[in-house]
């Protein structure tokens, strides 16, 4: 095995874990500050266009979707087609989401804190030139 991949892996799952300590005081898991994060982005989307985005399996966005639903940060509207559910943001999410920012930009300052900023730029490169 490639120890570049066991390396991604491993550092995925540690900032991970990581993400979800900073975030638990914000009663979230860093799945659902992703589908958070996706929507104040992109706006509106359906449950397809979410799990497409973030290339996640369909019933795992289902239940962060209905997690979120009940915590009171998203809301499920009917499209156009009555099948198709809009997922969007809430005026709680919307009111709460500057406070989670700071929290996320905190962290990622922390996590990349020892790489210069040629070095971020680099890495970011590289991780472009990989297929997928």
């Amino acid at each position: 095995m490639n120890p570049i991949f066991h390396a991604l892996f491993q550092k995925s799952r540690y900032i991970t874990n990581c993400l979800n300590e900073v975030l638990k005081q914000h009663n979230l898991y860093s799945s659902q500050w992703t589908i958070l994060y996706c929507l104040h982005n992109h706006g509106p989307m359906t449950l397809t266009q979410i799990w497409k985005y973030l290339n996640v399996e369909a019933p795992s966005i289902t239940r962060a979707i209905t997690r979120l639903e009940t915590l009171g940060w998203v809301l499920r509207v009917d499209g156009e087609d009555k099948r198709e559910k809009i997922v969007t943001l809430t005026s709680y999410a919307e009111e709460h989401l500057p406070v989670i920012t700071e929290t996320i930009l905190a962290f990622e300052a922390e996590m990349v804190g020892a790489l210069t900023v040629d070095e971020q730029q680099q890495f970011m490169i590289l991780l472009e030139k990989m297929k997928g």
